[in-house]
């Protein structure tokens, strides 16, 4: 047996590859990092987010994705009123190996609720989804479920719908959300925070 120059074991002939290990981050850590500025370069023109423990570069924002995230924002805003919060964009505290980014989220309170941490709850969070609807649906929702979030909509601007996810069934390794539809254009959604509310699919989508 000998070591190539790459560093890889060969034995007979063969070459035999190492193991590699995934480092899993902590939000702590992650927190950390932040902090020390590790990540401002990066930043600048991709976003960074902690997601079960890997450290996920978001997709960069087409023209019909920052469109669906204006009309979300105003449509929101008008069916929750005084009273309530509207981050975009902002991180939240999901858990400990958890620090999504969510496009849009609704709680209530002021600003200043969250100076000394990030929220770790929502009425409802909003992904606005293209290229990332796959990850969104699987991933996102499983994080989202375990934090417990009980309202959760994709604004899925490739099929140009809205998928809605209730009901979290949390866990650690297999949270998920027991109910899911679909709302089509020409039809409206109800928060479950704001009952006596409607938001039209139309005012969603670009």
């Amino acid at each position: 047996m000998d070591i190539d120059g790459a560093g890889a074991h060969r034995y007979r002939g063969r070459v035999r590859v190492p193991i590699l290990r995934e480092r899993r981050w902590t939000r702590d850590e992650y927190d950390r990092l932040i902090d020390l500025g590790v990540f401002d370069e990066d930043r600048k023109d991709n976003k960074v987010e902690l997601v079960e423990g890997r450290m996920i570069v978001a997709e960069p924002q087409n023209t019909p994705h920052a469109v669906a995230l204006e009309l979300a924002v105003d449509a929101v805003r008008a069916a929750f009123g005084a009273g309530w919060r509207f981050r975009v964009g902002a991180p939240m505290a999901m858990d400990p190996d958890s620090e999504p980014e969510p496009d849009l989220v609704v709680l209530r309170g002021t600003p200043r609720d969250s100076i000394s941490a990030h929220p770790s709850t929502a009425a409802l969070v909003i992904e606005i989804a293209d290229s990332s609807l796959r990850f969104d649906r699987i991933v996102k929702a499983r994080v989202y479920a375990t934090a417990g979030i009980a309202d959760y909509w994709i604004v899925n601007v490739r099929d140009r719908v809205v998928e809605v996810y209730r009901e979290p069934i949390r866990g650690t390794r297999h949270a998920r959300y027991a109910s899911s539809h679909v709302v089509h254009p020409g039809d409206a959604l109800t928060p479950l925070a704001a009952l006596g509310t409607r938001i039209a699919v139309d005012d969603l989508l670009p």
